[in-house]
């Protein structure tokens, strides 16, 4: 029996769906596929984007041609509310599609509202597509003055937008930049004291200026006010804090989790409407909480792909098992980067190299469908 089934948002945990969407067609099943973007960017490449080890080309996936090619249909748009009753996406193009199926990737981004007026040279970290604006607008600048940048945060993102600004500055005909990061309480809190050191280092050494115990209350174009009162001023300013997960779900009326995302039990499926799945950041596990990092969203696809299906044609679920401990890499934007996993811990070139390969083997496995 035909049914319809929408996906939301081509990020990490939806690879795999995208790439058997054949599949689903071939079953006789109509599939249609929303996104912000003609291209879904890695964002664990984005930082390395930023400061030019990568082209955009390198860390993209063709969406649209992907969906085409397999025979479904791309709908260019956002997701602006959920209708679960009458199982209904509404696009901020003014569409609205039926569903029987419906599977959410629809990721996290750093609130607008963090930022006091418009966003003339403040970049928030996600959308990925907004570094490539951003590397752009300081090699603009850089060449005819000297800046001033702020990077506000001081989690591992904070930590890699620095390190790749740092790069940007070194190429041809920039003139100086000063280089600022407000890491709050310390840097990279949640990580351990030899991932923090090697940070910390690896960041001065190069120059750049970490503020500690100073928490930022204002945000806007042209600079930053501290909690003291303190205004320090900026041509260009990164904004790396304040990640939430979209806030479609509780617009919609699904139930979500303490973060904001949508609230799923061990078959990715919404513990309110059982027609609803998702994976990666936008989602809140009910079992535990998971940390927003990639892995988890890229072990979640075999199973989103199995539950699409089972929920079609109703036929088995098959549960997802978050599994243990998993490999961090960062990169410093130097050439080097830091690596730990359980006790291992390393940092050099040889760790940028491991983050490199990896990263290019995942990215040629999913464009290889293209």
């Amino acid at each position: 029996m035909k049914k319809n089934l929408v996906i939301a948002g081509g990020g990490h945990a939806h690879m795999q769906a995208l790439a058997e969407l054949g599949r689903f067609v071939e079953r006789g099943h109509e599939v249609t596929v929303i996104g912000p973007s003609d291209h879904h960017y890695y964002s664990g490449m984005g930082p390395g984007m930023l400061g030019g080890s990568y082209r955009p080309e390198e860390i993209r996936f063709a969406t649209r041609q992907v969906v085409e090619k397999a025979g479904a249909r791309f709908m260019l748009a956002k997701v602006e509310t959920i209708d679960p009753a009458a199982q209904y996406v509404h696009c901020d193009n003014g569409e609205r599609i039926y569903y029987d199926v419906l599977s959410c990737n629809l990721g996290s981004q750093v609130p607008e509202d963090v930022v006091s007026g418009p966003l003339d040279d403040v970049f928030l970290v996600k959308p990925i597509e907004r570094l490539l604006e951003a590397r752009q607008r300081i090699l603009q600048r850089g060449t005819a003055k000297a800046l001033r940048i702020g990077v506000v945060g001081g989690g591992p993102s904070a930590v890699e937008i620095a390190g790749n600004i740092w790069r940007i500055s070194r190429e041809p005909a920039m003139k100086p930049v000063s280089l600022t990061v407000f890491a709050g309480r310390t840097l990279m809190p949640d990580h351990p004291r030899g991932v923090r050191q090697r940070a910390r280092k690896s960041l001065v050494s190069r120059g750049i200026t970490i503020t500690e115990n100073s928490r930022i209350t204002d945000i806007r174009s042209g600079g930053v006010t501290d909690a003291e009162g303190t205004k320090h001023r900026f041509d260009i300013i990164f904004v790396a804090i304040g990640v939430r997960p979209s806030r479609v779900f509780a617009q919609s009326g699904i139930a979500t989790g303490p973060d904001g995302g949508m609230l799923v039990n061990g078959y990715l499926q919404s513990t309110a409407f059982g027609n609803i799945f998702g994976g990666g950041d936008c989602i809140s596990f009910a079992e535990r909480p998971l940390d927003k990092v990639g892995v988890y969203a890229v072990r979640q696809n075999p199973v989103l792909v199995h539950n699409l299906m089972a929920a079609l044609e109703g036929t088995g679920m098959q549960a997802f098992v978050p599994g243990g401990q998993y490999l961090l890499i960062f990169n410093l934007g130097d050439g080097s980067g830091i690596l730990y996993k359980w006790s291992l811990l390393f940092g050099g070139r040889l760790a940028f190299f491991i983050k490199d390969y990896i990263d290019r083997k995942f990215m040629r496995h999913f464009q290889a469908i293209e």
